[in-house]
């Protein structure tokens, strides 16, 4: 048998899980997004033309919508976009840090000593590696205001990863992505401190990617998986929505 036909085969024996939240027209945005900016399977060749028996269908969205790569270029003039990450660069180790039991507290930011933790029991992460955060938020989904952690008066309450945290998986173990299941890398109470996104200024600064509003987290292995993320294939873009999915022991 082909070696890489056999290699699949082997991968079926594995678990596949999806890590995408499924998207539809009542699917939630970041507010500062305009109103009418998703229109998903809009008709636009309907059955019963004599021309041609078909549908054929238009779809309308923000790149930064449901579960989404973010590119360097989304927080960073002239860095880069879309078209400049191939299929190979888009399959990783993945290594899940799993702060469910701290995310109970909705001001919590994961700590190197967090990360460190995780090592000591999986091993270093690797070079290379997609480095998830469970935090479990994925659950809240699609109830923006429980995903924001909104308070009374309007406040966002959600974990998130620190600065710290996000220097030592890239600038000491090598990195080459990130990901999480909140709408923004920042924990919020670090975002206000910073007033900025400081987190995700970061990352996209080193010219990584990261994909936010990950889901199933819970059902991946801490270490051991891999990790695919896909995307259409639009050039210049900032960020798209994404198909991602572990195959874990």
């Amino acid at each position: 048998m082909y070696t890489l036909w056999k290699a699949l085969e082997e991968a079926k024996g594995y678990k596949w899980v999806d890590l995408t939240h499924s998207l539809n027209n009542d699917s939630p945005y970041w507010s500062g997004i305009p109103r009418g900016s998703v229109e998903l399977g809009k008709v636009v060749w309907d059955w019963g033309k004599p021309e041609l028996e078909c549908l054929i269908q238009t779809f309308k969205f923000p790149g930064q919508f449901g579960t989404h790569i973010d590119f360097p270029g989304h927080f960073v003039k002239d860095r880069a976009l879309s078209e400049e990450f191939g299929v190979e660069s888009l399959v990783f180790p993945l290594c899940v840090i799993d702060i469910s039991d701290k995310a109970a507290d909705t001001e919590y930011a994961v700590t190197v000593d967090d990360i460190k933790a995780w090592e000591a029991e999986y091993g270093p992460i690797p070079e290379g590696a997609f480095v998830a955060l469970r935090t479990d938020w994925y659950k809240k989904w699609p109830d923006m205001d429980a995903i924001c952690g909104l308070d009374a008066e309007g406040g966002e309450h959600a974990p998130g990863w620190s600065l710290d945290a996000l220097k030592y998986i890239y600038e000491v173990r090598g990195a080459a992505a990130n990901g999480h299941e909140t709408l923004d890398t920042d924990a919020s109470y670090l975002a206000v401190e910073a007033d900025d996104l400081a987190c995700e200024r970061y990352v996209l600064d080193q010219g990584k990617v990261q994909v936010e509003v990950m889901a199933n987290l819970d059902k991946v292995a801490p270490a051991g998986a891999v990790i695919l993320v896909s995307f259409p294939r639009i050039e210049g873009a900032t960020g798209l929505p994404a198909r991602v999915w572990a195959i874990t022991e």
